[in-house]
């Protein structure tokens, strides 16, 4: 583990920051943020210090495991090897029902060059972690004969320029890439990315703009872009919806992403997963018999329909 004190040999200058009219705005998600000296993005880890960004968890590891790469989820794509899966701090949304809010979500406001030791505080809170270059997650997956690395836990799309190093650095070892995200990407850094990505899977959380906005902190049309450019870029796609009773689990909606999905390829894998009480949202878990019944009946839309979490 890395110590804070040689934090400096992480740092690099941020690809999607620019200064205009004298404020520094960030280009990567649908939020365009504009964020003040000594503060954060939407994100709580794209930074601005004396007028230029920052970001200060370049290399800044929540999680680290080798999984079955079903666990993604991916059914469709190198069935039965493992992955070796990346965590990070921070997320673009707000999600009530997060099920990793413990990295992806705190509130309080904290200094960011404040010296922690083995953890680290974002723009809403401490997480704990360790640091790694890009060079040793490669490493790490060599060294466990993984022939992919995900990129997941928490949104990964917000440490564009961390994924995009260790990605080049997996290419050039013919290791794939995949990202498991929630998509709410801009197009121009979404392209970059997708460049040097072979899997995704894009949480598509509900069918509703503003569900989307009022309730999660997203776009939806962000994501639906961002699900027809994997396509176009073929990128192997699979698309996840967690089923939360209360938000998203009217058989109409359900329908609607069916059709969506159906819209963009038919043979698109979709898994429907089963929500537990999490976080801040606390209605009863998604009853098992439903989400079978919406998987059967979209099975007649969709190739490959699957159920998870039951």
């Amino acid at each position: 583990m890395s110590d804070v004190s040689d934090f400096s040999r992480f740092r690099r200058n941020p690809m999607f920051m620019e200064e205009s009219d004298g404020k520094l705005c960030c280009n990567l998600c649908h939020y365009n943020c504009e964020i003040k000296n000594g503060s954060f993005g939407a994100c709580g880890v794209r930074g601005n210090k004396g007028g230029k960004g920052i970001i200060p968890f370049y290399g800044f590891i929540t999680a680290l495991a080798i999984d079955p790469i079903e666990k993604k989820p991916l059914y469709r794509f190198k069935p039965g090897s493992k992955i070796l899966s990346l965590g990070f701090a921070g997320c673009n949304l707000r999600c009530p029902f997060c099920q990793n809010w413990h990295i992806s979500q705190n509130t309080d406001i904290a200094d960011f060059e404040s010296d922690l030791g083995g953890r680290r505080k974002t723009g809403r809170g401490v997480v704990s972690g360790k640091w790694m270059q890009p060079q040793e997650i490669v490493n790490a997956a060599l060294a466990n004969h993984s022939p992919s690395i995900a990129y997941t836990y928490s949104e990964p799309l917000v440490h564009a320029e961390y994924i995009l190093d260790c990605m080049l650095i997996a290419k050039k070892n013919n290791i794939d890439n995949v990202l498991v995200t929630n998509g709410c990407m801009n197009q121009s850094a979404a392209k970059e990315i997708l460049e040097l990505t072979s899997a995704a899977n894009v949480d598509l959380k509900c069918f509703s703009a503003d569900t989307y906005k009022n309730v999660l902190g997203g776009d939806l049309q962000t994501v639906l872009d961002f699900i027809k450019l994997c396509f176009e870029m073929k990128v192997h796609l699979e698309i996840t919806t967690l089923v939360v009773p209360e938000l998203n689990d009217s058989v109409k909606e359900l329908n609607d992403i069916a059709d969506f999905i159906a819209s963009v390829d038919k043979d698109i894998p979709w898994h429907l997963t089963a929500y537990h009480p999490d976080y801040r949202w606390n209605a009863a878990p998604t009853n098992p018999q439903f989400l079978r019944e919406m998987a059967k009946e979209a099975g007649k839309k969709l190739t490959s329909v699957y159920t998870g979490n039951i």
